[in-house]
């Protein structure tokens, strides 16, 4: 068994689609700094913004391929020039959430090269813009692919509908055997009628005197 098999067997359906989430972001991740960094030390290495916006761009359309073919393949409702649109978009406010940290941690708490040595402006900027810059930018693209771009469940999970319909069959089974022993007079043996436990009640309401 392979390693995405055996997540897959343990994962949670409702946790699968953030995961294929978590590593289409992670693979486009991979590629925009490993084809940045490419760019910027051949053909662009007097052009690095050049070098970033084709690698963020080129990231980009490979980050919406694999999320529409794959993390949410069974999602959608809308036309696909609409669909590209509102990806694209949604993209672009994630790239200004993702340095809002950044931003802050520069200009509001002073983490700069006036105020603190070189490594610790160094370690300030991984910690605010690669990780939670990343997290908040990630945690807004999930949420917004899910209600703006690809909005609506056109196929449920397989997994999903066999297991509501097991759950629907033992119900039916459980009412039908109920049936069966309620026509046939047949009842647990623990079981208390009220009628019964109310004779039982009076029967010994008074202490028997012994003759």
């Amino acid at each position: 068994m392979s390693a995405i098999d055996t997540v897959r067997q343990h994962l949670p359906v409702k946790y699968r689609e953030l995961a294929k989430f978590l590593v289409v972001g992670g693979t486009t991740y991979v590629v925009d700094v490993g084809l940045f960094s490419l760019l910027s030390h051949t053909v662009l290495s007097n052009k690095v913004v050049t070098a970033k916006a084709i690698a963020v761009l080129i990231a980009t359309i490979l980050s919406y391929i694999l999320n529409r073919e794959w993390s949410f393949s069974r999602r959608g409702g809308r036309e696909k020039h609409h669909e590209a649109m509102l990806f694209f978009l949604v993209n672009g406010i994630a790239l200004g959430l993702n340095l809002i940290p950044l931003a802050m941690s520069q200009y509001v708490f002073g983490f700069n090269s006036s105020n603190y040595a070189p490594f610790t402006v160094t370690v300030a900027n991984f910690i605010s813009a690669n990780i939670i810059g990343t997290a908040v930018g990630m945690a807004f693209r999930f949420w917004a692919y899910r209600k703006w771009v690809f909005p609506e469940e056109l196929t449920p999970h397989p997994e999903l509908v066999a297991e509501a319909e097991a759950i629907a069959a033992a119900e039916a089974q459980a009412r039908a055997e109920a049936r069966e022993e309620a026509e046939a007079g047949v009842f647990p043996m623990d079981t208390v009628f009220p009628m019964e436990t109310g004779e039982r009640r009076r029967a010994t309401d008074r202490p028997v005197t012994p003759p």
